[in-house]
């Protein structure tokens, strides 16, 4: 899996936050359409049936800013061994059916998003449902990596760029 944006990429699914394990909340992208997971759910949805996709409560930092909270959580668990469970934010899909809102996990390390991470991830969330972007040039990039790892930030943001067909902040 790879980290880039809200996403968590897998060979064959797009997950925004974290990939859910057991009964975790999630929402996972597919070439199909979008589904919810964990317990209490299952709704899914064709992509011809997705009017938007939507992200609320996401935690979002400049990357200064970020580096020092990353720093002070680190100093914390070293002293207090107290591990937190990553915070949680709300995916909201918009169907023909009405509007579903899912909590799902956070999947970035130190679990805060920069601002133009996130916005651009916004802006892929509105292509993915509106056609323009589809979750197969995602899963077709995530196969031609070989070392599956996390790109650093600045090939993150290039790549959601490019899905996305933006070309500046």
């Amino acid at each position: 899996m790879a980290m880039v944006g809200l996403f968590w990429i897998t060979d064959d699914s797009v997950y925004v936050g974290a990939e859910p394990v057991g009964t975790a909340p999630g929402v996972r992208l597919t070439t199909d359409g979008v589904e919810t997971l964990g317990l209490g759910r299952g709704e899914s949805w064709k992509w011809s049936e997705v009017r938007a996709i939507d992200v609320r409560d996401v935690a979002v930092r400049s990357a200064a800013r970020r580096l020092v909270s990353l720093a002070f959580d680190a100093l914390v668990a070293a002293v207090t061994g107290d591990g937190e469970q990553p915070p949680a934010y709300t995916v909201r899909v918009d169907s023909a059916d009405g509007t579903t809102e899912v909590s799902v996990l956070s999947a970035v390390a130190g679990e805060i998003y920069t601002p133009v991470e996130y916005a651009l991830s916004r802006t892929l969330l509105a292509r993915l449902a509106d056609g323009g972007t589809t979750v197969g040039e995602l899963l077709a990039w995530r196969r031609d990596r070989t070392d599956g790892r996390t790109p650093p930030r600045a090939e993150r943001e290039a790549l959601l760029r490019k899905w996305t067909g933006s070309h500046g902040d």
